[in-house]
């Protein structure tokens, strides 16, 4: 299935316009680096030697929105102008067709560049998502599409109009190759709620800790945990979780809890739980006083740079606005490659302190060395 509208370029079209772009520049493998100019073009150049080499891509595109985006004088970023001295920061203003085929490019590009282990996610909205993810499939493949991942963005809306609130957006998670991305399953800390909802015992230093049955489901005819322990034998359809010499060393440790009946439990502690995997809902609300406009949550940002990232691997932001995604790369000891359009964005993201990078200003023939360092 594909989307079919007016001026849709072949694959093979769209990657015939990155041989006209021209600039005196030759990107190389070597540092972070943070482009001014139009990500097309900037995408266009990276491919001649990066194509394959970026594990990572993050990106929040224009959601077709027909609006204008400021910030005022006093640095307040805003989607609707209140002052005739706001600085219009950028336009979202496209007919449909016309955005689709912008992201379309821009998508194709991203796919040249992802490496055979990366991932890219695109945040969207309701609004244009569903459409952005039919084009999706058709450039990355539908088997490569891994989680429509809902992001609660704000408290709950009172607007009067007559249908729901809307507190949520999404992000669309894709690989390049799904039997082979990189995927680190880091997890999420328990709640204080359910560190105690689920371990509701304290041992006798105020440790939490909960119990759970020796054994597990699923029998085993023969071998070491089909047998009795101390004379217990192992219940109808089930098997011991482990050898149950162990369980001898487990009790001497106190790791058995024995009830009044002597029916034994094993004991699980709240401070070695490693943390529950992280599912599709996610909770991360937008900045109360972003840099600037679509500013997002920057540990939503790190969180999936350390779940589809390594150290020193590169991680990729062509809609790059206050820089919030290079600044968590940054951070985590990623390679970075940043890029927007807007002056208004590349001061704010310069203002962050991103360590040494190397500066494109494609409009203008400029290239710098920034040290932050």
């Amino acid at each position: 299935m594909e989307l079919k509208f007016d001026n849709k370029l072949t694959e093979k079209q769209i990657l015939s316009k990155t041989d006209k772009v021209e600039s005196k520049f030759e990107i190389i493998e070597n540092t972070s680096i943070l482009f001014k100019g139009d990500n097309f073009d900037a995408l266009s150049l990276l491919l001649k030697n990066f194509k394959n080499k970026i594990n990572l891509i993050y990106i929040d595109p224009p959601f077709n929105t027909n609006q204008e985006f400021f910030i005022s004088e006093e640095g307040r970023a805003n989607s609707v102008s209140t002052s005739k001295n706001d600085i219009v920061v950028y336009s979202d203003k496209m007919n449909f067709e016309e955005y689709l085929e912008f992201i379309r490019e821009r998508l194709v590009l991203l796919r040249e560049l992802l490496s055979s282990n990366g991932s890219i996610y695109l945040h969207i909205d309701c609004k244009v998502g569903h459409y952005v993810k039919i084009l999706m499939d058709e450039i990355f493949g539908k088997n490569n599409f891994r989680n429509d991942i809902t992001r609660i963005k704000s408290n709950p809306k009172n607007f009067y109009r007559k249908a729901y609130g809307n507190e949520k957006d999404l992000i669309l998670f894709y690989t390049k190759d799904y039997k082979n991305n990189i995927w680190n399953d880091i997890r999420a800390p328990l709640e204080e709620r359910e560190i105690a909802e689920r371990f509701s015992k304290m041992d006798e230093q105020g440790r939490r800790y909960t119990t759970i049955p020796l054994h597990a489901p699923g029998e085993t005819k023969n071998g070491a945990t089909s047998r009795p322990w101390r004379g217990i034998p192992v219940p109808k359809g089930r098997h011991w979780r482990t050898n149950p010499d162990a369980f001898d060393d487990m009790d001497a440790k106190g790791l058995i809890e024995w009830s009044a009946s002597g029916n034994p439990r094993i004991k699980r502690y709240a401070d070695q739980h490693t943390g529950k995997k992280i599912q599709d809902v996610w909770r991360f609300k937008d900045p109360q006083k972003p840099k600037y406009p679509t500013e997002k949550n920057s540990k939503m940002l790190e969180q999936i740079i350390l779940q589809s990232s390594n150290e020193n691997d590169y991680v990729l932001d062509c809609f790059a606005g206050s820089g919030s995604a290079l600044k968590a790369a940054n951070k985590l000891n990623r390679k970075w490659i940043g890029v927007d359009s807007s002056d208004v964005a590349i001061e704010v993201i310069k203002s962050n302190n991103l360590g040494n990078y190397e500066y494109y200003d494609l409009n203008n023939n400029v290239y710098e060395i920034i040290s932050n360092v």
